[in-house]
């Protein structure tokens, strides 16, 4: 197991400790560090909080630590050198359940879905029998889990054994998609999002993948992940801190304005892949009762728990209790 000081240097790091403790600022407001990933949209969020200074309003500093990718998020995480970063709800499920105290706070519903080109003959998942499918991850993604279920059960297919699947990074599977070398991809909903630009089509959607195991809304896979420790340490910061996130969400829905800083973060090419961006974006925002959105969450993750076993969720085959955090300075 990496040392706290491993852990630090393996996410690159080592040197932001030398800024002192985790939470300490000399300002009479409560500094809080964020993990941003290269392309992230939480650093969309974290640009209008400053420019709009929403931090500033409710009493906090927030402060952006870039990091390279989703290992180097986790790893700075844990290693206590970020206070907060957006993950997986598996993740921080897994986590809760092997003995670390953390809360889920909800971010974005937006997830993948599985694009074909515009003019494809494929119309149904049935249809990818014998087809060149790209997945983003591995075999344990899991919306590639989801889909071989809802194929089999719905499609009487194997998608395993009479697709020709294979895994990659997004960005190459997407060129695959584009120069013909694939037939189908199910892809992260950024690279969706600008493959829909360029006039390619959803087959399904990661949404209603999951409609077909009983759930009955979009679900935040993504969320906010903090330490409950830090909760009871500073309740009123982690409270301001969500009202801002919210804040944020809610200027990029009133209009133009509040993405001026957000446009350069983004790389869209053009017109047509920065709105379809903002649009899937918008559509990802949380509004469903706490308790809704858990309801189908447990559901969704027994789900998983089964299909992927102990390599996909660990050892809780059902969604721990507590992970969720409802919005209260005491968690």
């Amino acid at each position: 197991m990496l040392s706290r000081r491993g852990l630090m240097a393996a996410a690159g790091l080592w040197p932001l400790a030398l800024r002192g403790a985790v939470g300490q600022t000399t300002s009479a407001q409560a500094s809080l560090k964020v993990g941003l990933l290269p392309f992230g949209t939480v650093s969309w969020e974290a640009a209008v909080i400053k420019a709009e200074g929403i931090d500033a309003a409710e009493g906090l500093s927030l402060e952006g630590v870039r990091l390279a990718g989703s290992d180097a998020a986790r790893i700075a995480f844990q290693g206590g050198q970020v206070d907060t970063i957006v993950s997986d709800l598996l993740w921080a499920a897994r986590l809760r359940a092997e003995g670390r105290a953390v809360k889920f706070l909800p971010y974005s519903s937006t997830e993948g879905a599985l694009m074909v080109p515009g003019d494809s003959p494929v119309r149904s998942v049935a249809d990818l029998a014998g087809k060149r499918l790209g997945v983003a991850g591995g075999p344990l993604d899991k919306n590639w889990l989801l889909l071989r279920a809802r194929a089999r059960e719905k499609d009487g297919r194997d998608l395993e054994r009479e697709a020709q699947p294979v895994f990659g990074a997004p960005p190459l599977l997407m060129r695959k998609l584009e120069t013909g070398e694939l037939d189908a991809a199910l892809l992260y909903w950024t690279f969706c999002a600008r493959l829909e630009a360029r006039g390619f089509r959803r087959l399904i959607g990661a949404d209603g993948i999951a409609e077909a195991f009983g759930v009955t809304g979009p679900i935040a896979l993504l969320g906010y992940v903090f330490d409950e420790a830090l909760l009871q340490r500073a309740p009123h910061t982690i409270a301001g801190f969500a009202r801002a996130s919210s804040r944020a969400k809610r200027a990029l829905e009133a209009g133009d304005a509040a993405w001026a800083p957000v446009r350069p973060l983004m790389a869209a090419e053009d017109e047509a892949t920065y709105a379809t961006l903002k649009r899937a974006f918008l559509e990802g925002i949380p509004r469903r009762p706490a308790a809704a959105e858990r309801k189908d969450a447990e559901r969704l993750y027994a789900v998983l728990a089964r299909l992927g076993g102990e390599r996909l969720v660990g050892s809780a085959t059902t969604l721990p209790e507590g992970l969720y955090w409802d919005g209260g300075p005491n968690g």
